[in-house]
């Protein structure tokens, strides 16, 4: 590999300035000027708090706007785009809920000085995740408006869900879109824990078990109200007997 050190300067890329087609598109200058400097620190760490918590804002954008778009689709009785940015919408959640695991790398104790500049600072004023709330219930009524055109009930779009793969698609990446929340949500709250405490109040006056409770919240209760459903049925309808052959 050659060694960059070695390369005539006429071959080497101009430093950084904001003016590249890439910065621009990207808008690297703005970006990168969004979180403190090292002059502003009270503690270094603030860096780390801040390009976690700004990531996950984008990943929580993005996903919003997936949702939107995928409401959409469901409006027009469009199932099959729903479902790929449904995914999308997933991998949005996944990525929020991973960089959660770098707040882990603070020192508990330090962390005291980094929350000292949070004010009255929380995580319960997210833009991104008011947009997730806001939109999520949308989908769950569209998802019932397609099963009742369908003249089915839910557990039907289970029972017989070969015949009606597309609602049975939709009705599972809906219950994977919940759990990618509550699993955000389970993170969040063992980050918080291991941070200040589980007995701790938050900025806002907030318990720290309230977060606790929020991760057995559900987007769509009824998705899994109909596994307790199904598994009722399954315990009432007899098991076909098997008939013995020669082979046995």
């Amino acid at each position: 590999m050659a060694n960059r050190t070695n390369c005539p300067a006429s071959s080497l890329p101009a430093e950084p300035d904001g003016s590249t087609d890439y910065e621009i598109a990207i808008r690297t200058k703005e970006l990168l000027a969004l979180q403190v400097g090292p002059g502003e620190w009270v503690h270094p760490d603030q860096l780390l708090f801040q390009v976690v918590h700004q990531t996950s804002e984008l990943w929580l954008k993005l996903a919003t706007s997936e949702l939107e778009r995928a409401a959409e689709h469901l409006r027009g009785a469009e199932i099959a785009p729903a479902l790929r940015l449904l995914r999308r919408a997933a991998e949005c959640a996944r990525n929020a809920t991973s960089a959660l695991d770098m707040l882990e790398q603070m020192s508990p104790w330090e962390y005291h000085e980094v929350r000292k500049a949070l004010g009255q600072g929380s995580g319960f004023d997210s833009p991104g995740f008011r947009g997730i709330r806001a939109v999520s219930p949308r989908l769950g009524e569209l998802f019932s408006g397609l099963v009742a055109d369908a003249g089915l009930t839910l557990l039907e779009v289970y029972t017989r869900g070969r015949e009606h793969e597309d609602l049975y698609q939709l009705a599972e990446h809906l219950v994977e879109w919940d759990e990618r929340v509550s699993l955000w949500r389970m993170r969040h709250y063992k980050v918080v824990e291991r941070t200040i405490g589980g007995a701790a109040v938050g900025t806002q006056g907030t318990p720290v078990d309230v977060l606790g409770r929020l991760m057995f919240a559900r987007l769509y209760p009824e998705l899994w109200q109909v596994r307790n459903d199904l598994t009722a049925l399954a315990d009432l309808t007899p098991v076909p007997l098997r008939l013995a052959t020669d082979g046995d």
